[in-house]
Order: C-alpha cells, then sequence, then structure tokens
C-alpha cells in the first residue's frame, strides 16, 4: 500500500464518520468529532484501528447522539475505540496520563464545530510546551523502558514495527518533542523513514492477513516481493535501514533534550553558544562537536578522525552536518596512514559507550566509507545464530567496547582494538568467516601502517578469535595435545593475551550466556596452561641506546637540548649530568607545555643522561623548552598544582607490575596508563622521591594507552631488593591514581 492508498483509506474513514455524526444528528456548533493520535495504552485510546473522542464545550448535552453514533461504524466493520469528553475533561484527562497529552498532539478534525476542534488542537500544544520541561524527564522513561522491553528494530529477529526502538511509536515521540519548541530534527528524513516504515506495515498485514506490526521470518520473501525488493536479505536490510536511521535521529534529539534541561534558566534564551577548543579544527558547542573556523577539510584528511575522537572521548553528540560535510569535502587518507591517524582511530574504537553513537552518526552521513570502505561487508547483516544480540556490525561495535575496558591486561591495546574491529569482517561469504577474514584483516592493518609484526598479529587474532572458547569448551584440558594445539597456533604470550581479551569482549558482546563464569572459567583456565606452556612472559621492547658525543658545555654541568624536525611533530634530544630525577623533570617540561609525547627512551651513558622524545608538536624551540626546564629545576613552577592529579573519573585503573625475569642488571617496571600529559613526568617523581634511579626507560603510546617500560636501580647501583621494588611499584600505582584536583 502506498502513500497515496493510505490517504485515500484515511478519507474514506473520515467520510464514514461524518456520516454517523451527521445522521445521528450531532451539534453543529459546542460539539465535534475527532480522530486522536493515541501514543499506546492510554486513557482514551486503549488498542484500536480509529481513536475517537466526541469532545464538547462544557452545558452542551451530546448524550443522545452519543448513544447512536458508534452502532453504525461498528457496523462497517471498523475496529475504534471511543469516548466522550468535554474539553476541560480533555485537559484534565492530559494532565493525569501522559500517553494521552501525546495522543491529543496529533488531533483531527472529523465532524461537527471545526473551531471547537481548533480550540481543543492549540490548548493541548499550549498546555504541552508550557509543562514539557517537567513531563519530558518522565517521558524519556517511559521511551527507555520500552525501549528496553521490546529492543531495537535494527536487531530483532522479529522486528516489531511499532513499538521497537526505531519503531513507528519513535517516530510519534520526535513529532511530540518537536511540539515542545525546545528542540528540533530533521523532518524531511524523519518523514521520509516514517513514510517508508508505514508502506512496510501495510504490506506485512497485507501478507498476514490482519493487524500485525511484528515481521514473522518466514514472510520476508513476499514481503520483499510486494516491496520491490531482491529477496528477503534485502527486504530485511530495508526495514532494519530505516530502524537505525529513526534511531539514530531519535538518539540525537534526546541528547540535546538533555541539553536543554540541564541548562540553569539564568542562560535560557537565544544566545550564540561559545565553543570549546578540543583539537586542531574541532570545537565543543552545545554538547555537539563541530568544525571551528579554522579548519580545512580539502587539506586535512585527518580531520574526520580527530571529530570523530573528541566526540566519543568527550562522550558528545558528532554534528551531524559537521561528519557529513567532512566526508564530502575532506581530503583522502593517504596509504599506508600516518602514525597520527593510526592513534586517533584506536582511540575512537577504546573510547567506550562514547564510541556507539559516533559511529552511528559516521554510518548514517556516510563517513565511514572514507575510513573502512569494507564496512560494507558487514552493514545490517544478520547473524547465522540466533544466540547473537545484534547484528553483526553492531556486534563488532559493542565488541569495541567491551575491548576497550580490558586495554589495561595487553602489552599492544592498539592490535587488541583494531583486531575487535575486524574479527568477523569476513562474515557474509561462503567462506568459514575467520578464514575469509584474515587476509582483509591483513590488508586493512597494512593500510593503516602498522608495522609488520603487528599487522601479523591483527591478522593472527581474526583468523584465530573462535579458536580459545572452542577449544576451551570441546577439548579435554588435561590432554597435552589441547594446550600443543593452542600454543601452536598463536606462538607468544603477547600473542595469548591479545587473544584472550578479545575472546572475553567478543563473547560478552554476543549475549550474557555467551561469557558465563562456566565458560569464563574454562577459558582463562586453558589459556593459563598455554602461557605456562609458552614461558615465562612477554618479552619487553628494547631499550635502543645511541653513543652520543656529549658537548664540552654538558662535561662542565650544563644542559643540552637540541630539537629536530620529524614526521609531524619534533624529535627532541636532551644531553644532561645525570642525577635521580632528571627524567622526571624533563617530563615535566613537555607536560607544562602540553606537548604530546609520542614516544621516548632513555639511557645513562658514562655520568650523563641522554634521553631522545618524539613530540607532537612540530613548532617546538630549544631556546624556549631550555627556559621552562630551567624554570621546572629551580622550583619556580609548582609542577604538581600546575599537572593536577592523575586518574580521571571513569578511567580504568593503572596496571603497574614488577617483571623480575626482564634484567639482572636492573629491576623492570612496566606501567599501563591512560595516556595525559604528565604521566611519565608522575612515574619519574614517584620514583625519585624513593632516591631510585631510573637508568633507562622507553615510552610509548599505543591509542589511548600509555605503555612504559623503567629500568631503574639504586641510586648507588644496584638492582631493587624485592622489597624496594614492591614499594617503588606500589608509589607509581598511587601517583597516577590520584584523582584530579578540582
Amino acid at each position: 500500500m502506498t502513500a497515496a492508498d493510505r490517504a485515500r483509506r484515511t478519507e474514506e474513514a473520515d467520510a464514514l464518520c461524518a456520516g454517523a455524526y451527521e445522521r445521528c444528528g450531532g451539534p453543529e456548533t459546542g460539539a465535534a468529532l475527532v480522530a486522536v493520535g493515541g501514543y499506546g495504552r492510554g486513557e482514551l485510546a486503549p488498542c484500536s484501528d480509529l481513536d475517537l473522542v466526541l469532545v464538547s464545550d462544557e452545558g452542551v448535552d451530546v448524550t443522545a447522539p452519543a448513544q447512536e453514533l458508534w452502532y453504525p461504524l461498528w457496523d462497517s466493520g471498523t475496529r475504534l475505540d471511543h469516548s466522550v469528553r468535554t474539553l476541560p475533561e480533555m485537559v484534565g484527562a492530559a494532565d493525569r496520563d501522559l500517553k494521552v497529552a501525546l495522543g491529543l498532539l496529533d488531533v483531527r478534525h472529523l465532524a461537527g464545530d471545526p473551531n471547537l476542534t481548533l480550540r481543543l488542537r492549540t490548548t493541548m500544544l499550549a498546555h504541552w510546551r508550557r509543562g514539557s520541561r517537567d513531563r519530558l524527564p518522565a517521558l524519556r522513561e517511559l521511551v527507555r523502558s520500552r525501549h528496553e522491553r521490546v529492543g531495537e528494530l535494527a536487531h530483532l529477529s522479529v522486528p516489531d514495527l511499532k513499538e521497537a526502538e526505531g519503531g513507528l511509536r519513535d517516530a510519534t515521540v520526535l513529532k511530540a518533542l518537536v511540539a515542545t519548541w525546545l528542540v528540533d530534527v530533521p523532518h524531511v528524513e524523519l518523514e521520509r523513514s516514517r513514510v517508508a516504515l508505514l508502506d512496510v506495515r501495510d504490506v506485512v498485514q497485507e501478507v498476514a492477513g490482519r493487524p500485525t506490526d511484528r515481521v514473522a521470518p518466514e514472510a520476508w520473501t513476499e514481503v520483499a516481493h510486494r516491496l520491490g525488493l531482491d529477496d528477503a536479505r534485502a527486504a530485511q536490510v530495508h526495514v532494519r535501514e530505516l530502524g537505525r536511521r529513526i534511531a539514530h535521529i531519535s538518539h540525537l534529539t534526546w541528547r540535546r533534550v538533555d541539553a536543554v534541561l540541564a541548562e540553569p534558566a539564568s542562560l535560557r534564551g537565544p544566545r550564540r553558544p561559545p565553543m570549546a577548543p578540543l583539537a586542531p579544527g574541532v570545537a565543543l558547542s552545545a554538547g555537539e562537536v563541530v568544525l571551528d573556523r579554522t579548519a580545512r577539510p580539502a587539506e586535512d584528511p585527518l580531520l574526520l578522525l580527530r571529530a570523530a575522537t573528541a566526540a566519543a572521548e568527550h562522550d558528545a553528540v558528532l554534528a551531524p552536518p559537521t561528519a557529513a560535510r567532512l566526508a564530502r569535502e575532506s581530503a583522502p587518507l593517504p596509504t599506508p596512514w600516518p602514525a597520527e591517524g593510526r592513534q586517533l582511530l584506536v582511540r575512537l574504537l577504546a573510547s567506550g559507550r562514547g564510541l556507539l553513537a559516533v559511529w552511528e552518526t559516521l554510518e548514517e552521513t556516510g563517513a565511514l566509507g572514507g575510513i573502512l570502505p569494507e564496512w560494507e561487508r558487514v552493514r545490517l547483516l544478520s547473524h547465522a545464530s540466533a544466540i547473537h544480540r545484534f547484528t553483526v556490525d553492531r556486534h563488532v561495535v559493542e565488541t569495541c567496547v567491551e575491548a576497550s575496558a580490558l586495554i589495561r591486561q595487553v602489552a599492544r591495546p592498539d592490535v587488541l582494538m583494531v583486531a575487535a574491529l575486524l574479527h568477523d569482517i569476513g562474515k557474509g561469504s561462503l567462506t568459514e568467516h575467520s578464514v575469509a577474514g584474515e587476509p582483509i584483516a591483513r590488508r586493512i592493518a597494512e593500510r593503516l601502517g602498522f608495522t609488520p609484526d603487528a599487522v601479523d598479529l591483527v591478522a593472527r587474532l581474526v583468523r584465530w578469535h573462535l579458536l580459545l572458547a572452542e577449544t576451551a569448551t570441546t577439548r579435554d584440558p588435561d590432554d597435552p595435545a589441547t594446550v600443543d594445539l593452542l600454543v601452536s597456533r598463536i606462538g607468544s604470550v603477547e600473542a595469548l593475551d591479545l587473544l584472550l581479551a578479545l575472546t572475553e569482549a567478543d563473547a560478552r558482546a554476543t549475549a550474557p550466556k555467551a561469557w558465563s563464569s562456566w565458560r569464563a572459567g574454562l577459558i582463562r583456565d586453558l589459556a593459563s596452561r598455554a602461557r605456562a606452556a609458552l614461558g615465562s612472559g612477554a618479552s619487553l621492547p628494547p631499550v635502543v641506546t645511541d653513543d652520543v658525543t656529549v658537548p664540552p658545555a654538558v662535561r662542565q654541568g650544563s644542559v643540552s637540548i637540541e630539537v629536530d624536525a620529524a614526521s609531524d611533530g619534533s624529535r627532541v634530544t636532551v644531553i644532561a649530568p645525570d642525577r635521580v630525577g632528571l627524567l622526571a623533570d624533563l617530563a615535566a617540561t613537555f607536560a607544562l607545555a602540553r606537548v604530546p609525547v609520542r614516544a621516548a627512551r632513555a639511557w645513562s651513558q658514562d655520568h650523563y643522561g641522554v634521553s631522545v622524545w618524539e613530540l607532537a608538536d612540530p613548532g617546538l624551540d630549544a631556546g624556549v623548552l631550555r627556559q621552562r626546564y630551567d624554570a621546572v629545576v629551580e622550583g619556580r613552577v609548582d609542577v604538581a598544582r600546575r599537572l593536577g592529579g592523575g586518574r580521571g573519573p571513569g578511567e580504568l585503573e593503572p596496571a603497574v607490575v614488577v617483571r623480575p625475569e626482564a634484567s639482572q642488571q636492573a629491576t623492570v617496571l612496566e606501567v599501563r596508563t591512560a595516556d595525559r600529559p604528565g604521566v611519565v613526568h608522575q612515574v619519574c617523581a614517584a620514583l625519585a622521591a624513593l632516591d631510585v634511579a631510573v637508568r633507562s626507560a622507553h615510552v610509548d603510546t599505543l591509542g589511548p594507552q600509555a605503555v612504559d617500560v623503567f629500568y631503574l636501580q639504586e641510586a648507588s647501583a644496584g638492582a631493587l631488593s624485592d622489597s624496594r621494588a614492591a614499594e617503588a611499584a606500589h608509589a607509581v600505582r598511587a601517583a597516577l591514581s590520584v584523582p584530579p584536583a578540582g
């Protein structure tokens, strides 16, 4: 049934009602017969095809016509719900029942006094607008509970076109939100999706031969035929796409409603919202990430990734017009990607729940194709297994969300996050998806600019992402062949840790029972056995040292700071007389300048400390850095106060581990924590306070996580005792865990 067919059917129903009203002698003034849009099972509209109200002014007697009005309509076979109310009673019913209030926002005149219908409509709209700030929280809870009860239209195996999230009911709610005048929605897009979903529902009811909002699995082929689509799969994609689009509009609109309701009364009214800079070319305005006036999309291929990452990490809306503009105008990403682009993608994937809304916007605006064109393989693809809660694409995003909580457990969080994104990329073909996905994942990892060893890790994880769970639940763990199988496929402790984290994330994103305590116990036990077979632990990154020439001024007790241009930043080499706290002071110098440290290595050469810093600022000046360094050393800057505390709200706990097997000459401390200004300083300052010397260090940033290795000795030389090593680890952990001030 087309929109024209629906309009004709509505006209016929309206004419039938108008005729019945005339024949029963309904008054021409002071009373009217109206149809209401009823949100659902409210006081006026429990459940029917047609929800009619005979409304009158106070003092107008409609008892006689009311008794005769409904029978001709029932006799015609029309399903209807009816009520008789005065105008004040209508207002009272709307006050008592939120669902009634929503239904009365959509009033259609059928017969009687049109002026009364107009007064009813304007009264209800004005009433709704006046009380909207008080009623919207209850409406949000009503919508949330329905979504929780029914599920998402885009993912249900038996979709409910009306009640599911992204269904017709949500379209009605969006119209009610617009009626508050507090927020707006993209009307054309919403109406186009709503009408298309109505077309689907009409076809579904024709196929079923009865009124229904649910699409049975066996109906898809016939529904596709009547909609003019190729097959059942095309019909499912069409419906899921409509549901996802309406859900996306709903999510954005409710975020805007939340922002409006949280606004202090003193700030209400028309004004230009302030813009807070987040990253080069990117700012936050009214809770949405937008471009600032310095943005040049055609000259900056990383601008889309920068905006998306900023939105996800700040749990803000990526403004759809901004994403759409970037999709149209951004320069294409080079192949391979620059390191900054890869870091931004990993940070985006590791942003937690903030990823969901941003990824949704990237999909809906077409911006995702420029980042990951292979995504189309799995977009809106249904899982073959009924255990899955989501379609393949949404499952993959949920896996990334789950994996983001596990990055402290692995040495390569960047590899984990990309493997989580790509683990099901092979689905949709006849070849087993882990086999099909391995070469695709390898090509993507190469395009992202990973090193060959990291490319191999990503490909291996995609190929064997089911191995740990399948082996643990189907093989005897006490049989040596079971562990041998796992070890032969994985090959290293580093890969095993990554596989264990990916397995947990994949299972948690599938369904609660996919990661039950029983399954988790089996998997972790097998991983523990495999770890013992593979050796004592993962290898740590070596600290590469160079034999540098010590300048004469340094031999006289001065400090040498040299700045060289590097790819997208600067390389700073510092040589100074070695002392406890030298590395802490240098790290403070860069942190106070808010210069991101991408990587660093430090070592001792004779009696001098040498460090090489890879920094993300291309415009550094050696003289300015020396002035900042002197201010830190001389105590003219309160470093602790300026840099603040450590772990932010909602941030993962830092992981600080002593690795006794890694060195005979020093105590090795491995630190995994959130990447933020001042991390290296906080670690080194905590060690300096214990009079512990950092003899060498390897500092690296992998997505949102700093992965740092420090080789420690007593100031008088020699590795730390067990008790001193534990004391150092505790001090570092405490320094990184202190919440930021105020």
